[in-house]
């Protein structure tokens, strides 16, 4: 019988190119579960090109997507907002760009895609799934405020202080971190701390490595901890910024 994998992705941040070199390292078979954890698109020039890819391996694979801050800015856009100013800033300039060529119609397929994305994703192991994080001691299901899945740092930012010697049976063990079992996250590039791999704080594992910028793009089996990177993002695109200033 085939091995059943489920497979994390990090932010992709329109690097079509680099997260079509991590699926041929990765080898999907049909029975792979796929989970990817938001910002599909702003940065590099190929947004519109990620979603569509998105789209496709829906076809052959059980994917969950969940939506990031930057998605969410996305959609906004797509659904007839005007372009938020600060958005266009932070990449959604080369997003708009890269449907410059789409039609009507084709927007409208994506447009769908963007509002189906989900906030959090809890699998039958209890790990919780999320963009960013959440603030609610009860869990996401009871978040006030639906913009903490995709913009908060405090989940991380608390797991990174935490001593790693607190068991999570202990009282000293943060409530919102011992619901779950694991907590996989985006968001919060693990670049900022000068590494290039995922990285675990407690019992949170963060996956993005910094694709947006200088970083690379990673998928991880989430059972093994085994993970695959791309190249370098800015050597893929040598004539683009990404995100960079």
């Amino acid at each position: 019988m085939p091995i059943e994998r489920t497979i994390v992705f990090g932010d992709i941040h329109g690097a079509l190119q680099a997260f079509e070199q991590l699926i041929a390292q990765i080898g999907l078979a049909p029975e792979d579960k796929l989970i990817f954890l938001g910002d599909y698109v702003d940065g590099w020039s190929e947004s519109a090109g990620v979603v569509e890819r998105l789209m496709k391996l829906e076809a052959t694979n059980d994917c969950i997507f969940l939506k990031g801050n930057h998605d969410a800015w996305c959609e906004e856009w797509m659904n007839g907002l005007k372009a938020d100013e600060e958005w266009l800033y932070h990449g959604g300039k080369s997003t708009v760009e890269s449907y410059a060529k789409y039609s009507p119609e084709k927007r409208a397929v994506h447009r769908a895609f963007f509002n189906r994305l989900k906030n959090f994703y809890i699998d039958g192991k209890n790990r919780l799934f999320v963009h960013a994080g959440f603030s609610s001691m009860h869990g996401p299901a009871k978040e006030r405020y639906e913009t903490n899945y995709m913009w908060d740092r405090t989940l991380w930012e608390m797991a990174l202080a935490m001593d790693p010697k607190v068991k999570q049976d202990s009282a000293l063990y943060p409530k919102r971190l011992s619901l779950y079992h694991e907590i996989y996250i985006g968001h919060t590039p693990t670049t900022n701390y000068g590494i290039g791999i995922p990285m675990q704080a407690v019992n949170v594992w963060n996956i993005d490595t910094g694709a947006a910028f200088l970083g690379k793009l990673t998928a991880m089996d989430i059972d093994t901890k085994n993970f695959w990177q791309s190249e370098c993002v800015q050597s893929i695109y040598k004539n683009e910024k990404g995100r960079n200033r």
